[in-house]
């Protein structure tokens, strides 16, 4: 009966993707204007093998003053986990909630860190609630029509 115990290991965290952008560079880094700033956060999730999941949290910070991007980063932080016999209707959730709480402590530390290494004071991402961020996408695409063809 082994081979039905339910099983979620993860094989690797590791950073997918990250850049960064400072467009206005050096003239902006001279304003006194505090900058604005804006974060974006995203979640996929995709097969790889049987039984293998990358689960991706992406950041978008982006800061601005007036309408002049002071820097842009985009980090993207993977893991890949296994996850077997497990029921379908736990899925949506190890894969919207449990995985993306592993990887996006290490997505947070990447961004702070290229941001300093940019020559910014760091920005730390917030600590996210990925249950009420999985539930409100569920309630989301239950109340949006189905569109058949």
């Amino acid at each position: 009966m082994a081979d039905l115990d339910p099983v979620f290991q993860i094989q690797r965290v590791y950073l997918k993707e990250a850049s960064l952008e400072q467009p206005n560079s050096p003239a902006i880094l001279l304003e006194q204007e505090q900058p604005g700033v804006d974060i974006q956060l995203g979640v996929d999730a995709s097969p790889v093998a049987d039984g293998i999941f990358e689960v991706c949290v992406t950041a978008t910070v982006q800061t601005k003053v007036k309408d002049r991007t002071v820097f842009l980063v985009e980090c993207k932080q993977a893991g890949i986990f296994e996850i077997r016999n497990l029921p379908e209707d736990q899925m949506g959730p190890i894969m919207g909630i449990a995985c993306p709480q592993i990887v996006y402590p290490y997505l947070r530390g990447n961004v702070a860190d290229v941001i300093t290494r940019a020559g910014f004071p760091p920005v730390h991402l917030a600590e996210i609630n990925f249950q009420a961020m999985y539930e409100q996408q569920q309630a989301e695409q239950a109340a949006s029509p189905i569109i058949t063809q």
